[in-house]
């Protein structure tokens, strides 16, 4: 079946969801999030340039019947090696603003994830306990979560963040068991950033981002490309307009080069 046509498959038991942790301060933390991935059912974890031995003591304590989780843990330098493979990501966080519009609640999210995770892979990634994530690493994600909590306490301790997204995840699941599924095969995570970076690069020599802060209207692109949810097709399709507007500009500065060298 191409690519573009939409798959149609029923829900199977296990989803492809991946639970990847940047740069976690605590072990404590990283072992009740293990519990947790365990409790609904999910083991596969990766950590992003963990602050504390993830092993440890405490990790292990927390994790309790969960440490086979922790064991196989992957440890990666950044997040976008740890998204190496995801097909969707979900980053969370619960700061609102110009570049994080679009906002899914858990429920909406696990809609929107349930479906594609039964083929393909997708990540739920999750921030520092202090700090969350930095925009340009939920640059890297086409769909923010945020959990509606009360303004006298709105940051939630990790793994409760976590359990109450795979809490969703699974109850979504079970809603769909027999059902008939369909979900678009999304383009890899590499692929859009490769994407993303000829974007960069062409609407750059062209003039039309700011060489200062292209990322201002990149955001906007992003986001745009997001909500549309890009196959590999239709990446190609974007990527070969790139190409055109590189061998324009590189038409024209040859001839600007003969120009100026023939005066």
């Amino acid at each position: 079946m191409p690519e573009t046509d939409n798959v149609e498959k029923k829900v199977r038991e296990n989803l492809q969801l991946t639970v990847v942790l940047v740069e976690p301060q605590g072990g404590l933390n990283i072992g009740s999030v293990c519990r947790v991935m365990l409790n609904f059912g999910f083991t596969d974890l990766r950590l992003v340039n963990p602050q504390v031995d993830h092993l440890s003591h405490d990790a292990r304590l927390m994790a309790v019947k969960a440490a086979s989780v922790l064991e196989s843990a992957k440890v990666f330098q950044t997040l976008e090696e740890a998204l190496s493979g995801c097909k969707l990501s979900f980053g969370t966080t619960r700061r609102f603003g110009r570049y994080r519009e679009g906002l899914l609640h858990p429920s909406e999210a696990a809609e929107l994830l349930v479906p594609v995770a039964q083929g393909d892979s997708v990540a739920l990634v999750f921030g520092r306990e202090d700090r969350g994530l930095f925009t340009s690493e939920l640059d890297l994600c086409q769909h923010f979560i945020t959990i509606p909590t009360d303004e006298m306490l709105p940051s939630m301790n990790l793994a409760q963040a976590v359990a109450l997204c795979l809490y969703e995840v699974s109850k979504t699941k079970g809603e769909l068991a027999g059902r008939v599924a369909k979900h678009k095969k999304f383009a890899s995570s590499e692929n859009l950033e490769a994407m993303y970076q000829h974007m960069r690069k062409s609407l750059l020599d062209i003039g039309y981002l700011d060489p200062q802060n292209p990322d201002h209207i990149l955001r906007s692109f992003r986001r745009i490309l997001s909500r549309s949810g890009l196959n590999d097709r239709e990446v190609r399709i974007l990527r070969g307009l790139f190409n055109q507007i590189d061998l324009y500009t590189g038409q024209k500065f040859s001839r600007k080069s003969l120009r100026e060298k023939n005066e």
